[in-house]
């Protein structure tokens, strides 16, 4: 299958937060991602050469690890809910084609290489990427390294053909956003995007680039904001994927990480406090700069689930409504 024998309605599809990952086959994703490309127009406007495109999302393919949770699906996942995104609310009227490059690109790479176990397990374990990175992110200084060694390559470097400033202000945007999925600075980048909202500039570099970051968080941990059918399994693969670092924690006596441990945790306790604290206030201030994005009214029933214990909360970011633009997409 090519990305021109994919029909509309599956493109349309694509665009949505519904979208369900687990329908697709691995080379089919592949395919699907050649699509994101092609209909963002980054093919035409970044003179990128298909046969390169292709090749390089098999490095990417090659580059993911048959892990539980950190895969190429949800590579995958983080893409397409970013891809989502730009349509929905129509970043596309709202800022450069090469910010957009830059975001699609740092969700297709942020997880590359990871090995099933966090930041803290590489300190505490002084593994060779913390020794690497002097314990200052290195997963996320790992997954931009991986990302480049592969665009280094004549036959998978998607950028091959652009000058070299623009080449150089994709490289920064790409270690930004990238970095910016270290959970540790959460706080930190939410805070700087909740100061800017007021006064908020689309022209203003330092105001996207915030946004680029708060983009990649939202897209990063989206799969809460899934129908449950699509949500739920993931929750299993991560808790499969947390178990697995609590039980090599144990093993190597190492500072067990509260939240992984298989025997205190349960699928509704992981998820009460993520949801409160961490998924539900980002969301909240991506919606309050663009509102179509409807989150509030599904306060009521997140308290419910949270004070029941019962299931991940169902869908969470949907549309408000809908608004044509000039081109019959979907918009703010």
């Amino acid at each position: 299958m090519s990305s021109l024998e994919v029909s509309e309605e599956v493109r349309q599809y694509l665009k949505t937060p519904t979208f369900d990952n687990w329908q697709w086959e691995d080379a089919e994703i592949m395919v699907l991602l050649q699509v994101m490309y092609t209909d963002l127009d980054f093919i035409s406007t970044f003179n990128i050469e298909l046969d390169v495109l292709q090749q390089f999302l098999y490095e990417v393919y090659r580059r993911y690890n048959n892990i539980p949770f950190h895969n190429f699906k949800h590579c995958f996942c983080v893409t397409q809910m970013m891809y989502g995104l730009i349509w929905l609310i129509d970043l596309r009227s709202k800022i450069d084609s090469i910010d957009l490059l830059i975001m699609l690109t740092s969700a297709v790479c942020h997880d590359l290489d990871h090995t099933g176990y966090n930041n803290a397990y590489q300190i505490n374990a002084r593994t060779e990427l913390a020794l690497r990175y002097n314990d200052i992110s290195p997963l996320e200084n790992h997954h931009c390294a991986v990302a480049f060694e592969i665009l280094e390559k004549s036959e998978s470097n998607i950028f091959r053909n652009l000058p070299t400033e623009q080449y150089k202000r994709i490289r920064e945007g790409i270690i930004k956003c990238i970095l910016a999925t270290d959970m540790t600075r959460h706080t930190e980048i939410l805070n700087k995007f909740k100061a800017i909202l007021p006064v908020f500039d689309f022209s203003n570099k330092d105001h996207r680039d915030v946004l680029m970051m708060i983009m990649i968080k939202v897209s990063d941990i989206s799969n809460e904001a899934r129908p449950m059918d699509v949500a739920e399994p993931w929750l299993d693969c991560l808790l499969q994927e947390f178990f697995n670092q609590s039980d090599m924690e144990k093993l190597e006596g190492l500072p067990v990480t509260p939240f992984m441990d298989r025997d205190k945790v349960t699928k509704p306790s992981s998820q009460t406090g993520f949801i409160r604290f961490v998924l539900f206030p980002l969301f909240i201030e991506l919606a309050n700069l663009f509102p179509c994005l409807e989150v509030r009214t599904f306060l009521e029933d997140l308290t419910r689930i949270i004070s029941s214990a019962f299931h991940p909360t169902p869908l969470l970011l949907v549309q408000k409504r809908h608004f044509k633009d000039s081109n019959g997409g979907l918009s703010c």
